[in-house]
């Protein structure tokens, strides 16, 4: 079964059954994204060390804090190069952490400075995912841990394949990225079935409704036997999706079953979207295996075989001053092989592809992006770098 495990301990168990192949070996054929990129050298700048298993780096706008997900219920500031003592959230009472599951994601609400709202996404005492609104209290170091307010909750039928990232897109709406629900090769089909959160790109109004609305630009939202909810649908397990204002596009890292993982980028606007699971895995037939129908779905603009890697980590396009010549980039990475790479979408295709030379940092759990939108990467040996 192919998952994206995040810590160590299971790692060996996902890797002898995920990574076949030798790491580093070109694929044989034309799919796109198929060979090795050429290499490049870039330094990462070591920022906190001694986090336990972070998976999310963020900040608030114009906040120059780095607030990081601890996987077991902790989020952690980094403050003038120090991680602080005192958590900014501690919530492991409430979440179950451990494989895929835990504390996942955290997004600040665009209006923060003045709202004081933030939300994160869980797995809850009984697995099920969790998306619940906080408060920061009146230390800005310290968010008022009475002040939870449910916002979603979904029903998980397996441990893994959770999901688990919320952001706010440039429409200002909340985008919750929800795997299949687990077990190897959907077998409830959650992937292509409208009527479930599952398998699915969530994008619900949290400033309208209580707890929330369902925008009535939603392409499901008054369609009868689909949930309201759903942006896009077909998806395996998002790790994980973002948003390029400047460029006008979604990027969303769809993690493989056990031969291909894959890189999806439509425009911000694209409703309705299907990326294929079950049907596909990237650009291949799955289920069924071999003469599957294709018509309507997105097929990936990037997809990597198992002779590079195993679970792919998505990051962001690059949008800051720190790194010369590669702003428009797409940055991801493979979490089994540690290595990242980049590419520029051009006329939808994947274009400059570059493999860069980061040395030996560990397997790479998440990227993140600061205020000023310089990158960073997070690691399984509790590390935080920066892009340099």
């Amino acid at each position: 079964m192919k998952t994206h495990t995040l810590l160590p301990v299971a790692l060996a168990a996902a890797q002898a059954i995920a990574c076949s192949g030798t790491p580093g070996l070109a694929d044989p054929g034309g799919t796109p994204g198929a060979g090795n990129p050429p290499t490049t050298q870039l330094q990462l700048e070591l920022v906190a060390t001694g986090l336990n298993a972070p998976v999310y780096l963020t900040a608030p706008p114009d906040d120059s804090r780095l607030f990081v997900v601890e996987q077991g219920g902790r989020i952690r500031i980094i403050e003038d190069g120090q991680v602080r003592g005192t958590p900014f959230l501690d919530i492991g009472g409430l979440v179950t952490a451990g494989g895929e599951q835990g504390l996942l994601s955290l997004a600040f609400h665009p209006e923060y400075a003045g709202n004081g709202y933030f939300y994160v996404n869980y797995t809850d005492l009984t697995g099920d995912t969790r998306v619940v609104r906080y408060t920061v209290s009146g230390n800005p170091s310290l968010a008022d841990a009475a002040s939870a307010k449910p916002i979603l909750a979904v029903s998980q039928p397996y441990a893994n394949h959770n999901g688990g990232l919320v952001t706010f897109g440039p429409d200002g709406m909340l985008y919750i990225g929800m795997g299949d629900g687990g077990n190897a090769g959907d077998p409830s089909n959650h992937g292509q079935n409208r009527n479930t959160l599952l398998g699915a790109l969530l994008r619900i109004d949290v400033d309208s409704g209580d707890p929330y609305a369902i925008p009535p630009d939603n392409p499901f939202a008054d369609q009868a036997g689909a949930r309201g909810e759903i942006w896009a649908y077909g998806l395996r397990n998002p790790w994980r999706f973002s948003f390029d204002a400047p460029g006008g596009m979604l990027y969303v890292a769809d993690v493989g079953q056990s031969a291909w993982e894959e890189v999806n980028a439509v425009a911000t606007t694209a409703a309705g979207v299907n990326y294929g699971w079950r049907l596909m895995e990237g650009t291949h037939c799955f289920n069924p295996s071999v003469n599957c129908n294709q018509t309507g779905l997105e097929l990936p603009v990037l997809e990597y075989g198992h002779s590079q890697g195993c679970s792919v980590t998505g990051g962001y396009v690059y949008r800051g001053s720190a790194l010369a010549g590669v702003t428009g980039h797409y940055f991801f990475a493979d979490y089994c092989s540690g290595w990242v790479r980049s590419f520029r979408l051009a006329n939808g295709e994947a274009t400059d592809q570059v493999s860069w030379d980061t040395g030996s940092v560990g397997r790479i759990t998440s990227f993140g992006l600061d205020a000023s939108g310089e990158l960073y990467v997070l690691t399984d040996q509790g590390t935080v770098y920066r892009f340099n």
